[in-house]
Parts: C-alpha cells; sequence; structure tokens
C-alpha cells in the first residue's frame, strides 16, 4: 500500500484510504488530476503484496464476497499486486474482468497479468487507460460499453452503432465506421462472432433494395446473404434502414460522403495489399492458425519463451491485451498447455482448450489480417509474429 500510494503521490494524483476496520474489498479511493487540476475520474484499488497471490505465469487476487460490488459498483474497481521479489507493482481492472465473464460463469480470481507493470514509465499509459474507462458510463458512451460489454466488441464513440431485440428475445447489432460500404452484423445467435454484409448482400433474397438507396457497387458474393443468416424479414428491413441511416449520417453539408476512416494498421490502409473483405468459416482460421503455430514450435522449441520475454519487454502492450492475458496467465493448468504445445501432443484445436489456445496466439502473434476467400489459405490469413520468421537459409552449392 505504502509503495503504490508513493507512486501515485509522486504524479500528483489523490490518494485517500478507506478504513480498513470493515473488509468491504477496497483500500484507496484514487482520484486522476491532470495539469494540476482535479478531474473528476475517480477509481477504487486493492492492493495485495506477497510470494502468496502468484499463480501460473501471473498473479491472482481473491474475490471472496466482493463480486457483486465490484462489477456493479458505480466507481470500478482496480486490482494491484506488489511482487517483493521483483519489488514491482502489477494491475488489473477488477470491474472489467467481472463483466467479461458475466454473472453466469463468475471467476474465482481477478488475474493480473506480469506484464501490466505499474510504473513510473507506465503510469501515463495507466492513467489514460483507466480515465478512459471510468468515462465509458457517461452520455451516448455508456450505451456503447453497454452493447460492447454485452458482445465482447470495443466500439469507437465515431462508429455507428444500433441495437435491434427480435420477437424470440435475441439481440441483433449493427456496427459500421463512418463512409464505410460494409458493416459488421454481431447476432447473438451465432455467438456474436463478427460477419460481414453489405446492404446489396443482404437483399440478395425477395426483397428488392428501396428506389435509389442503392450502394455504390455490385452485390460481393463473399458477404453473408440474409437467407446465409436466417434473418426474418423485420430483421432484413432493420438492417437495412440501419444502412440507409447511417449512409445520410455520413453525408455531408452538399450529400457528399466523407472519407472513409482508416482501419487502424490492416494492409489496405498501408498499402501492403488491396482491400477484401471476406467470410471465413472460424475453424479454418484456427486449424491453420494452430498448425503455423505448431510448426514454429517444433522448428524453434524455445519460441514460447522468446515470445512472453518480448512481449513482458513490450511497454506499449495494448491494455485490451493486458486485460485478457490476466485471467489467462492466472490458470496452471492453461500456461500447462501453452508451454507442452507440440504435433505430438496437439492434433487440432479439438486438443486444446480454447483458453489456451487464446493465450499461445497472444504470446505468439502480433496481428492477423483476414483477407477474401478467392486467395490461398495461406495468402488469406497473414500472420505478423512477435518474434519474426528466422531468414530462410540458402545452402550454396560446391
Amino acid at each position: 500500500m505504502n509503495a503504490l500510494r508513493a507512486l501515485l503521490e509522486e504524479h500528483d494524483h489523490i490518494v485517500q484510504e478507506i478504513s480498513g476496520q470493515n473488509d468491504f474489498g477496497e483500500d484507496f479511493y484514487v482520484t486522476f488530476t491532470d495539469n494540476g487540476e482535479v478531474t473528476s475520474d475517480t477509481i477504487k484499488v486493492q492492493v495485495k503484496g506477497g510470494d502468496s497471490w502468484r499463480r501460473g505465469n501471473g498473479y491472482a487476487v481473491p474475490i471472496d464476497r466482493h463480486g457483486d460490488t465490484w462489477a456493479n459498483g458505480n466507481i470500478p474497481v482496480y486490482c494491484v499486486v506488489y511482487d517483493p521479489d521483483t519489488t514491482r507493482l502489477h494491475w488489473a481492472n477488477a470491474t472489467h474482468q467481472l463483466r467479461r465473464f458475466g454473472p453466469l460463469n463468475p471467476p474465482r480470481f481477478i488475474g493480473v497479468s506480469p506484464n501490466a507493470v505499474l510504473d513510473g514509465t507506465t503510469m501515463e499509459s495507466f492513467v489514460a487507460h483507466a480515465r478512459r474507462y471510468v468515462g465509458r458510463y457517461r452520455g451516448r458512451q455508456a450505451v456503447l460499453t453497454h452493447l460492447g460489454e454485452m458482445s465482447g466488441v470495443e466500439f469507437d464513440p465515431a462508429d455507428h452503432v444500433l441495437h435491434f431485440v427480435n420477437g424470440d428475445d435475441e439481440d441483433l447489432i449493427f456496427w459500421k465506421s463512418p463512409g464505410d460500404a460494409v458493416a459488421t452484423l454481431l447476432l447473438s445467435t451465432q455467438g456474436w462472432e463478427p460477419i460481414w454484409v453489405s446492404l446489396e448482400s443482404l437483399m440478395r433474397s425477395e426483397l428488392p433494395v428501396p428506389e435509389g438507396k442503392q450502394g455504390s457497387g455490385p452485390a460481393d458474393p463473399d458477404l453473408w446473404s440474409a437467407e446465409d443468416l436466417e434473418l426474418s424479414r423485420s430483421e432484413i428491413m432493420w438492417a437495412a434502414s440501419c444502412f440507409i441511416s447511417t449512409r445520410q449520417a455520413d453525408e455531408g453539408p452538399e450529400g457528399d460522403l466523407f472519407e472513409p476512416m482508416e482501419c487502424k494498421g490492416c494492409p489496405s490502409c498501408t498499402g501492403e495489399e488491396s482491400e477484401e473483405h471476406g467470410k471465413i468459416e472460424a475453424d479454418v482460421i484456427h486449424d491453420y492458425v494452430l498448425a503455423r503455430i505448431l510448426d514454429r514450435i517444433e522448428a524453434e522449441p524455445d519460441l514460447i519463451a522468446r515470445s512472453i520475454l518480448a512481449m513482458r519487454e513490450d511497454g506499449e502492450l495494448e491494455p485490451e491485451i493486458v486485460a485478457e492475458l490476466g485471467p489467462l496467465e492466472t490458470e496452471p493448468h492453461i500456461v500447462r498447455q501453452v508451454n507442452k504445445l507440440s504435433w505430438a501432443k496437439v492434433a487440432g484445436v479439438d486438443d486444446i482448450e480454447p483458453e489456451a489456445f487464446r493465450l499461445a496466439v497472444l504470446y505468439l502473434i502480433h496481428r492477423i489480417y483476414v483477407g477474401g476467400p478467392s486467395l490461398p489459405l495461406d495468402e488469406q490469413v497473414r500472420i505478423v509474429w512477435r518474434i519474426p520468421e528466422p531468414e530462410p537459409t540458402v545452402s550454396k552449392r560446391v
């Protein structure tokens, strides 16, 4: 507690201790400042210290009876663990983790990743993350936050996000960046898997596209249709109206569409390859990516250890990845599966738990790009590794 208090106060943030006479599961209120001015952004913090909190590849803070207050309180709760061996502080957003698991599958621990270091060099990014999270529950952002927690997606405040509940209490979410012709549908009946659609692809049915509302190009056979998704007539008309209304919202004062927003780093934006949105079955991606992982481990047995070290040394790891690592790294059996990955033990995705597969992907892979299904599979799924693949050796003929 003293180490955390000193660090926060050193950076001019306000720390107020909560009385320890009753165990409410929180030790501090922390109110953040910005350029010497007090903000309205406050979090609560539960602090733990010592060797007993180590578990798996990370740390675990028991939730005990605090699950409801940590998940549903008005102020988000963060857990901080002090490791006496490294003298480092590590953090996790307990409220975010609990809401991701949901009330039907509550965890027993809050996972804290060793990658989530809190010190003088990471304080700025930690404060920015915490203040963004507090701000998620204000105004329109509160609606996006609720829909994002429900579907497991992080929406940008500028995105078009619309929600529909059908007669069977099933949820549909329409999600599109300003100016884009292609949108993502998130359906509770599809396990919230992202599905790419356009107005034309949805209307490949007996329903005519409303006159004057056609898109800019022909229907793309690689996109999903209403028939593929088994949408009802009311669901089709709702999705079509979403395209029409968001297109109108994108129009400028003279009726011209704004330029599409960049998608933050995909090859189509960097000029490496043309943009191609396509559908590919999840099991195809999983099998291909797992096979590539196992091939690399077979050739480089120390790959996992080197990738974990590279991740720990990455000072710009995204907070969303840090938050996902926490629960995974604290499960010893998941960590054991990842450390023992090999073709001898794993022949396909059915031989590995989904959580272990996800942790292996987080450790080993920086990004996965998916192109259109017209491409060969090794071009359709492009992997950017944390540790670049070694250059092939060329033998010289003597």
